[in-house]
């Protein structure tokens, strides 16, 4: 057990303290481009032999961002922004926002004129994304983005050397995707040790954090599994890292055995397939993408994809975290709650942002959740 804590342990450390990884990477003397969400292509950034170091903000007090940002919008986008202004991301040779939501453009446009030391680099993918000429634009999109990165870091690209970094991706999304169903034979590893594992993932050059998750799978393997007295719970949204939130969780007794959340399980869904060139690989990527409430389906299948979850990993309900003020998430709520109704599966929702202080109000919606779910 002492070997299994300490293994967690090194996943906490790292998702605690991603300025720390910017920092080691940097003496290392490797260029670093911060990758926001989401589905930034970190697979280029791979190839052409610089760190991809993500970022979903964090929770705390927004101050300078104020100035480019109303209240009344997605606190994800505003601590990125309040932390590439406060130079939390300084050395880093550019950043990379895709567009696929109107905060993420005003995320843009706004870093622009507030982090000028830190070169934009705009990713424009498009909705209609499965067609051909979904394929051709989101291609086109890497191209540009392959054009400014070789400006920022003075580095070229190889399409052989994205066909290696792919196949680094395929493996950790396989890695990541075997966790995901390991971790829900084992009670004893706590929502925040969940959380832990996959928060890593965005400040680790991937193969660094495949390592890191094969030995943690190495030793749950010689670790005799218990009896699984917990509630077992399916959580959906954007983002569920909040330390009060995992708490709280913890505290009443549930176990999250399977997630559609945007910062979880939904990276690791998909993998590039051979194509033509690499970049048709991962165009094909984006376009197969799906159950997500940033990318466009006439068919929602999130609803369906939530309820399925539920079924195959025996779950006693859905929690939907959703992110305050965002609108995609608001709408998708909607079918969810529909979906699960339909298949008689409780559901909570909570709502939540990155400069929340007091929990109180979810402890009490979990807790009556739990109640329900007994």
């Amino acid at each position: 057990m002492s070997n299994l804590k300490e293994k967690l342990q090194a996943f906490h450390e790292i998702a605690s303290s991603p300025k720390e990884q910017l920092k080691k990477y940097l003496e290392q003397n490797k260029k670093v481009v911060i990758c926001a969400p989401v589905y930034t292509p970190e697979e280029i950034v791979h190839a052409m032999g610089i760190i991809p170091f993500g970022t979903w903000g964090a929770d705390i007090e927004i101050k300078e961002a104020k100035t480019y940002f109303p209240a009344f919008i997605c606190s994800v986008m505003q601590s990125v922004l309040e932390l590439g202004i406060r130079g939390d991301f300084d050395g880093a040779s550019a950043i990379i926002i895709p567009s696929l939501c109107d905060s993420l453009k005003c995320l843009g446009e706004n870093w622009k004129s507030s982090v000028e030391n830190i070169p934009f680099i705009p990713m424009v993918y498009p909705q209609n994304r499965k067609a051909d000429f979904g394929k051709a634009f989101t291609k086109a999109g890497y191209e540009r983005v392959i054009a400014d990165l070789e400006k920022a870091t003075g580095l070229s690209f190889d399409d052989a050397k994205l066909t290696e970094s792919i196949e680094i991706y395929n493996e950790h999304n396989a890695v990541m995707r075997q966790l995901s169903d390991c971790l829900s034979d084992y009670p004893e590893i706590t929502a925040a040790d969940r959380s832990a594992i996959f928060k890593s993932a965005f400040y680790l050059e991937k193969s660094e954090h495949t390592a890191l998750v094969k030995g943690l799978l190495s030793e749950l393997t010689n670790t005799e599994k218990t009896a699984n007295n917990k509630i077992k719970i399916v959580t959906t949204g954007i983002l569920a890292d909040a330390a009060d939130l995992l708490k709280i969780f913890d505290d009443n007794n549930m176990q999250i055995v399977a997630d559609n959340v945007a910062g979880e399980s939904r990276q690791y869904q998909v993998d590039a397939k051979p194509a033509e060139t690499s970049l048709d690989s991962l165009a094909g990527k984006f376009a197969e993408m799906d159950n997500c409430s940033v990318l466009f389906n006439v068919d929602k299948a999130i609803a369906q994809y939530t309820v399925d979850l539920v079924a195959k990993y025996q779950a006693r309900g859905v929690i939907f975290v959703m992110t305050k003020f965002c609108d995609p998430e608001e709408f998708d709520y909607v079918i969810i709650k529909k979906a699960c109704a339909e298949k008689n599966i409780p559901l909570l929702l909570i709502e939540i942002d990155r400069q929340m202080t007091n929990y109180e109000q979810v402890r009490t919606a979990v807790e009556t959740f739990k109640e329900i779910l007994k």
